[in-house]
């Protein structure tokens, strides 16, 4: 485990020092950057361009294309799991009701409702992640909610604390920008933001379990390419070297490293523990086996498709500002900006692990 204590020491250093060092060398001021609520627009963006949008566009579908094929070529050859399945609980009709109605609010402006239109992406989240956890419930007859009550909601707290990593590293690229929060105070937009990022992770997590019970989904990529590392302490520091100088860079050049947004907390931890020598999440390529890669990056884009739908008409939403390939939205968000939930899902995975180790339990056990 003593990746985790350095991790927990050297990731917030990283993420937190590295990008002001880089204003600091452009000779910008750190004011803007600290403010709350985060209202001001300082950052100013690239037009669209037809190249980097289709040079975006292939390098997704190189990474892609040969899982996808995989996935569609043997999705019906392997022999679906029986299941021993039980009838839908009583509290997941809760969580439909509760994540029902908080949709109904949300999208709707009713005057005996308004002062609390801007509270309701919480409670839709709660009732989110309660129904999918019902749903694995009813296939498998286990979930996190029943079956791992400590590490189910000890995922809330340390969810609150990894999204909060990504809100202060959009302060220096402004991809995303909040509106219907104009008149919180500063504790009140810490409070009510801190609510509802500590959603992210059980939402993701809860996915994955629940995307796991499902063998056609999982199996082709049980035995496919094996990808041996020889010598994984030297990947590890190739993947700090690589966030490190990112992270600096990330405010001096937003247009061109903020992808670097959604996957340096994920290089940071998974180089430290190559470095250690411990387990990462691509502990099982060399056999063959990418499920572990796989599930987490499609459940966090099956949380963003949601995340997106919902935050389309709600009272307090984001709107997107990405570089280069802003058009062709899916709600508020750009098509190409979807790509980015994949790292995202594994980033989730890594600080879930992380958690998992220190309870002394085990997320992860497809078999």
């Amino acid at each position: 485990m003593r990746h985790i204590w350095i991790s927990i020491f050297f990731l917030p250093l990283l993420l937190v020092v590295l990008p002001l060092t880089g204003i600091m060398m452009k000779g910008g001021s750190l004011a803007p950057y600290l403010e709350f609520p985060p209202l001001t627009l300082y950052v100013q963006h690239a037009p669209f361009s037809w190249y980097a949008f289709i040079l975006l566009a292939l390098l997704l579908t190189c990474v892609l294309g040969p899982l996808i094929r995989r996935l569609i070529h043997d999705f019906g050859s392997g022999l679906a799991v029986p299941l021993h399945k039980h009838t839908f609980p009583w509290w997941g009709y809760g969580g439909v009701i509760l994540a029902a109605l908080s949709w109904f609010l949300a999208w709707t402006r009713f005057q005996w409702f308004e002062p609390l239109q801007a509270y309701t992406f919480l409670p839709l989240w709660l009732g989110y992640i309660v129904s999918v956890n019902s749903l694995t419930y009813t296939r498998t007859g286990h979930c996190l909610l029943i079956n791992r009550p400590r590490f189910f909601l000890t995922l809330f707290p340390l969810s609150s604390l990894f999204w909060w990593f990504f809100e202060y590293l959009n302060r220096f690229v402004q991809n995303w920008h909040y509106l219907g929060v104009e008149n919180f105070s500063t504790g009140e937009y810490i409070l009510h933001a801190s609510l509802c990022f500590s959603t992210v992770l059980p939402a993701v997590q809860s996915t994955e379990e629940y995307l796991a019970s499902f063998s056609r989904l999982a199996a082709p990529l049980k035995n496919w390419q094996p990808v041996i590392v020889h010598k994984p302490a030297v990947l590890g520091w190739l993947l700090l070297a690589l966030a490190g100088p990112s992270l600096a860079g990330i405010s001096i050049y937003p247009d061109y490293l903020f992808p670097m947004l959604w996957v340096t907390p994920f290089l940071v931890i998974t180089g430290v523990q190559a470095i250690c020598g411990e387990e990462t999440v691509f502990r099982d390529l060399p056999n063959g086996d990418w499920r572990a890669v796989w599930l987490p990056a499609l459940a966090a884009l099956i949380c963003g498709f949601f995340w997106e739908m919902w935050n389309f008409k709600s009272l307090a939403h984001w709107q997107y500002s990405v570089p280069y390939v802003q058009r062709f939205h899916i709600f508020e968000m750009p098509i190409l900006g979807y790509g980015g939930y994949l790292p995202f899902g594994l980033g989730c995975m890594v600080v879930s692990r992380m958690l998992d180790r220190v309870l002394g339990s085990e997320v992860y056990s497809i078999t």
